[in-house]
C-alpha cells in the first residue's frame, strides 16, 4: 500500500529516483549502439535473455511467488504487447533516427495513454487545458519530424516505427489498469519476460535466422549486457519503488526530465546534430507535457480561481 505523502520519504528514495532518470536517458543511446553491429532482433533477443535469467534466479533466491492463473497471464500478455511491440518497432527505428528524438516521441506516451484510456476504460474526455496540451505537444512532434525529415537517410521510418512504438507501448499500459490482480513487481516482469521472449526468438528468424558473431563489435555487446541488467531489470525495480513512495505525478517528472538528457547524450556520445528546429520542437513538446501532466493544476489556467466571498 503507497504510504501517505504526508509520512518522511525514505532516504533511498531520491537515490532511485535519480537511477531512473539516468537509466532511461541512457536507453535510448544503448539501443542505437546495441543494434549497430548486432541485428535489431538479435539485439533486444539478447537483452530479454539476459534479463529473464537473472529475474529468475532472483525470483528463486528470494522465493518471490510467480503467479499463473487466468488473471496474471492476462496480465502478462497485456504488458506483451508493449514489451515486444514497443521495443521491436524502437530497436528498427534506432537504425534511421538518433536515440533523443527516441526518447523525445517516447515521451508523447502519457497523452497517448490519455486518449487510449477514454476508449477503453471510459475515462473522461480532456479538459480544454489537456486539450491545449495536446495541440501543443504534436505541434512540436511535427516540427521534430519535419526537422528529422530534412537529414533524409529514410527518417520517415524510424519516425512511423517510433510513433507505432509508442502506440503500442501507451495501448499496453491502458489495457493493464482493466486486470485487477496483485502481483509483485518482479514476478511482473519475470512473467512478461517470459511469454515475450519467445516471440522476440519468433522475430529473430524471421527477420534474419543469421548468426554471425564475428561482426559483433565490444560496443553493441557492451550495450547489450547494459540494457539487460540495468535498462530491464534495474530500471523496473527502481520505478516500482519510487511510485510507493512518491506522488503519481512526481513520478511522471522522469518523461519530462529524460528527453532533454538523452538528445544531450545523444550529441556528446553519438554525436547526434541538434538543430535549431529540433530545440523548438523540442521545447514544444515538453512544454505540452508539462501542461498536460500539471496544467490542471494552476487555477488561472483550469479557471478554478477562488471566487470573492460576498457579504451579507
Amino acid at each position: 500500500m503507497p504510504k501517505s505523502q504526508d509520512a518522511q520519504i525514505p532516504t533511498m528514495v531520491p537515490f532511485a529516483f535519480i537511477l531512473g532518470v539516468i537509466i532511461w536517458s541512457t536507453t535510448p543511446l544503448g539501443i542505437v549502439w546495441s543494434s549497430e553491429s548486432v541485428h535489431p532482433t538479435m539485439a533486444v533477443l539478447l537483452r530479454m535473455l539476459i534479463a529473464l535469467t537473472l529475474g529468475f534466479v532472483i525470483i528463486l533466491c528470494t522465493r518471490i511467488r510467480l503467479p499463473m492463473n487466468s488473471q496474471a497471464l492476462k496480465l502478462y500478455a497485456f504488458s506483451t504487447i508493449g514489451m515486444v511491440g514497443g521495443m521491436l518497432l524502437s530497436y528498427f527505428a534506432a537504425r534511421y533516427i538518433g536515440s533523443g528524438t527516441i526518447s523525445l516521441i517516447f515521451g508523447l506516451a502519457p497523452i497517448i495513454s490519455g486518449l487510449l484510456a477514454q476508449k477503453i476504460l471510459g475515462e473522461p474526455a480532456f479538459s480544454k487545458v489537456r486539450l491545449l496540451a495536446f495541440a501543443v505537444a504534436f505541434i512540436g512532434l511535427g516540427v521534430v519530424c519535419f526537422d528529422r525529415l530534412g537529414t533524409g537517410d529514410n527518417a520517415w521510418v524510424g519516425i512511423g516505427l517510433i510513433l507505432g512504438a509508442v502506440s503500442l507501448f501507451s495501448l499496453s499500459a491502458v489495457l493493464v489498469k482493466t486486470v485487477n490482480v496483485s502481483i509483485h513487481p518482479l514476478a511482473s516482469t519475470v512473467g512478461t519476460l517470459s511469454m515475450s521472449t519467445p516471440l522476440f526468438a519468433l522475430a529473430w528468424v524471421v527477420f534474419d535466422g543469421t548468426l554471425p558473431v564475428e561482426t559483433w563489435q565490444a560496443k553493441s555487446l557492451y550495450a547489450i549486457i547494459y540494457l539487460g541488467i540495468i535498462g530491464s531489470l534495474v530500471a523496473s525495480v527502481a520505478y516500482f519503488y519510487i511510485l510507493q513512495h512518491l506522488r503519481a505525478s512526481t513520478v511522471t517528472l522522469v518523461t519530462l526530465i529524460t528527453p532533454a538528457f538523452a538528445m544531450m547524450l545523444g550529441a556528446l556520445l553519438n554525436g547526434e546534430s541538434i538543430t535549431a528546429n529540433l530545440l523548438i520542437g523540442a521545447g514544444l513538446v515538453l512544454s505540452g507535457l508539462s501542461l498536460y501532466q500539471f496544467g490542471e493544476k494552476c487555477r488561472w489556467l483550469s479557471g478554478k480561481a477562488k471566487q470573492p466571498h460576498l457579504e451579507s
